[in-house]
């Protein structure tokens, strides 16, 4: 029988980032809504939809119809347009916690995200490997939703 040690390197998840926008902190929490919502993609620009209901308690997940899916996390707090906090297991399917954060404050000359995923686990190495890739492509693609959605351009939806 062979034993595994586990690290706390092995079994944590823990990135964080901050992301400039151009556009104002009303305009991004709309588009960062949008963007984990039906424009989610696949870091190779694949339509990956997912649903978000927007409340405390509510869901987040991708609906592959038929009553099929897969639940990424709830809603732990939201407070429009400053906050937005979920928790659950996001994308992986085994035993971990996750809790992502986006905090939204106004700057000179737009908004400044603040995000946070940490996650604790049995965390697959391919996942600890390949999430921060994930996650700043979706921080790029809240950035360019809000600024073309800024007052005086056009939506690229």
């Amino acid at each position: 029988m062979s034993s595994t040690v586990l690290s706390l390197e092995s079994t944590t998840i823990h990135i964080a980032e901050e992301i400039k926008v151009r556009a104002s902190i009303e305009v991004t929490f709309a588009a960062l809504l949008d963007q984990l919502g039906p424009y989610n993609e696949t870091q190779a620009d694949k339509p990956m939809p997912m649903k978000l209901e927007a409340w405390p308690g509510g869901r987040w997940y991708r609906d592959l119809g038929e009553e099929n899916g897969h639940c990424w996390g709830h809603i732990q707090a939201i407070k429009r347009p400053t906050l937005l906090e979920i928790t659950g297991p996001m994308f992986m399917s085994y035993p971990v916690a996750s809790n992502i954060q986006y905090r939204l404050s106004e700057v000179e000359g737009g908004t400044l995200i603040v995000f946070h995923h940490t996650a604790l686990g049995l965390i697959q190495s391919n996942h600890r490997e390949g999430v921060g890739k994930g996650w700043s492509h979706i921080q790029e693609s809240v950035r360019k939703r809000a600024e073309a959605l800024a007052p005086g351009k056009t939506a690229t939806r």
